[in-house]
């Protein structure tokens, strides 16, 4: 009976062992692939995002009774004339820092080559030889940084193409949305096709308001960093704000990177520490109000997915498609979250995913408005 009982246990051992070497065979070669072929893949998953974005656009003007081809060009150009439009006013403000950017850039050499100058002489470097020696190499890194440059327009190259078709890849997917829908509920058992259809329309919303409420803080982020670049002082406040405000495409960590550019600026070009303490500052300030305030407010409610898993979301998402990786997880984990949420044996990992068991320790408009009622009618007490 003892002998028995242990040649089960060693069969599902060995049962168990098989499970997991072909669970992780399969994540393997899933990653591989997804690295294998991101240049492929990764301006449709832009495509199917984006055309979420502009459903409920092309599906009004379908209800009017316009074609769905005619409905379908109309949003898509409307909406490349608005974003080209909101590119061309950043190109406008930018382009003064562009003109004055070699000079910028050799006060900045000279400057860093002053500061470790003074550093070094409290080492014992001799400090017009340490000075002149960062000066030279400086000059060389900027001679080298057009080389570069145009190393990384002519790698991207091949993937211009395949961004220049987002527009294509949009209006399929806008064209042929009930085609994939009813394909969906063709392969889907019977009992499951209403929960399918659940499923689709929870996406629709979810993926639709999280594209635009990244804009929309994004845009109001251009505003708070260049007002407050201005309060503070910096030269170019606007172009500095701009440029600060669109690495908020990258969730959670945009703010702080976005901060480096003004911070740089304010230590390397205009020398004055102060500065540099006062745009530090400001941007914990921005930190704490984008990420307790906007995003959760405006983008973290629709999404739901903690911060937990969109941080290591992020991190693993540049390990496999770079910034495009960084820019696309946070949807995608969100479709993962309602998608687990109405499998019975999954939704223990949409309970992870998601925010729930949290909710009191959250920081909301509504929470700031019941505090401070709270306190009005303490005082009429």
């Amino acid at each position: 009976m003892n002998q028995e009982n242990s040649r089960k246990g060693s069969q599902n051992r060995i049962l168990f062992a098989q499970r997991f070497t072909y669970i992780l065979l399969s994540i393997i070669l899933f990653l591989y692939g997804l690295i294998a072929v991101k240049n492929f893949l990764y301006p449709i998953a832009f495509g199917f995002l984006l055309a979420y974005l502009v459903y409920p656009i092309a599906n009004w003007l379908e209800k009017n009774r316009l074609p769905r081809i005619l409905a379908n060009f109309i949003t898509i150009i409307g909406a490349l004339g608005i974003l080209v439009g909101l590119a061309l006013f950043g190109y406008s403000k930018l382009v003064p820092v562009a003109g004055e950017l070699p000079e910028l850039a050799d006060t900045a050499v000279k400057n860093l080559s002053a500061m470790l100058a003074n550093i070094g002489q409290y080492m014992g470097f001799e400090k017009s030889e340490t000075k002149q020696i960062i000066q030279d190499q400086g000059a060389k890194f900027l001679e080298s940084s057009g080389e570069y440059i145009q190393g990384i327009f002519s790698s991207t190259a091949s993937t211009a193409v395949a961004i220049g078709l987002l527009p294509v890849y949009v209006f399929l997917f806008l064209y042929y949305r009930t085609k994939f829908a009813y394909f969906l509920l063709k392969i889907v058992p019977p009992s499951r096709k209403r929960e399918t259809v659940a499923i689709l329309r929870e996406i629709s919303k979810v993926a639709a308001r999280y594209m635009g409420g990244v804009l929309i803080v994004v845009l109001i982020l251009c505003i708070i960093n260049s007002l407050g670049l201005w309060i503070i002082g910096m030269k170019y406040a606007i172009p500095l704000g701009i440029m600060s405000a669109v690495f908020n495409f990258i969730p959670y960590f945009g703010t702080l990177l976005g901060g480096l550019v003004p911070f740089m600026f304010a230590i390397l070009v205009e020398n004055n520490p102060g500065l540099g303490l006062r745009v530090i500052l400001l941007f914990i300030i921005i930190q704490f109000v984008e990420n307790n305030l906007l995003t959760p407010n405006i983008v973290g409610g629709n999404v739901k997915v903690n911060p937990f898993f969109i941080i290591t979301g992020l991190v693993a998402a540049s390990m496999i498609w770079g910034i495009p990786g960084m820019l696309l997880i946070v949807p995608f984990l969100a479709i993962i979250r309602i998608i687990f949420s109405h499998i019975d044996s999954m939704r223990p990992f949409a309970f992870l995913l998601g925010q729930e068991g949290t909710a009191k320790h959250s920081i909301t408009f509504q929470k700031f408005k019941d505090l401070f009622s709270k306190k009005k009618t303490k005082k009429t007490n």
